[in-house]
């Protein structure tokens, strides 16, 4: 194991949580261009009917993902999805190492996935709260843009990629906390004040 599989690691599982297609038809692309060596157990995403797979459902992710609401139902159902993908991103990026450096990657990955993909549907909760679309539509694109960066980061410079993740990790854990305080908050203003009794001499 070294800094390029910590790296793979940690980019893809955290990638994952945004756009997993993305993720994985980069990676294949990447691989197949040789832009980037995947260790044996990710090699398949090079094959040309996961390429096709993950595109046409890039395109349908693209679409979903930028008309609101749509994309709070889209990002419920990939709950199932993106997690245990990102979990077998990071295990798999760990190449020949032991099965228990493999297990844990996988328990690792799963928890970063969950953090970026939380840190995903929860901002756009917030923003499908407003009536303009444009938030929504920036935020889709920026998300894109940043899986894409990260993802070259990992294939030419690992170092600078693990730290990149790790500090999007503490901004994904932020917005996670600061939508959780932003649902108290709320919560506390549309719950009815208590009922009061009134006091009436002689009972």
């Amino acid at each position: 194991m070294d800094i390029s599989s910590i790296a793979l690691a940690l980019g893809s599982s955290l990638t994952a949580g945004l756009n997993l297609y993305i993720t994985v038809l980069t990676l294949g692309l990447m691989q197949r261009y040789d832009l980037i060596s995947l260790p044996s157990h990710l090699q398949p995403l090079s094959d040309p009917w996961v390429l096709g797979a993950a595109g046409v459902l890039l395109v349908i992710e693209f679409g979903a993902d930028k008309v609101p609401y749509i994309d709070n139902l889209w990002d419920s159902v990939h709950t199932f999805i993106r997690i245990p993908a990102g979990a077998l991103l990071a295990a798999g990026a760990m190449g020949d190492s032991s099965s228990q450096v493999t297990w844990i990657a996988g328990l690792l990955g799963g928890m970063i996935t969950l953090t970026s993909h939380g840190a995903k549907a929860s901002t756009r909760l917030a923003v499908n709260s407003t009536p303009e679309p444009f938030t929504n539509w920036f935020l889709s694109v920026a998300e894109d843009v940043l899986s894409l960066g990260l993802l070259w980061l990992v294939s030419t410079h690992p170092y600078i990629a693990v730290i990149s993740a790790l500090v999007l990790l503490v901004v994904f854990i932020g917005a996670i906390y600061t939508f959780y305080r932003f649902l108290k908050f709320l919560f506390r203003r549309v719950r009815p004040a208590p009922r009061t009794e009134i006091y009436r001499p002689g009972r």
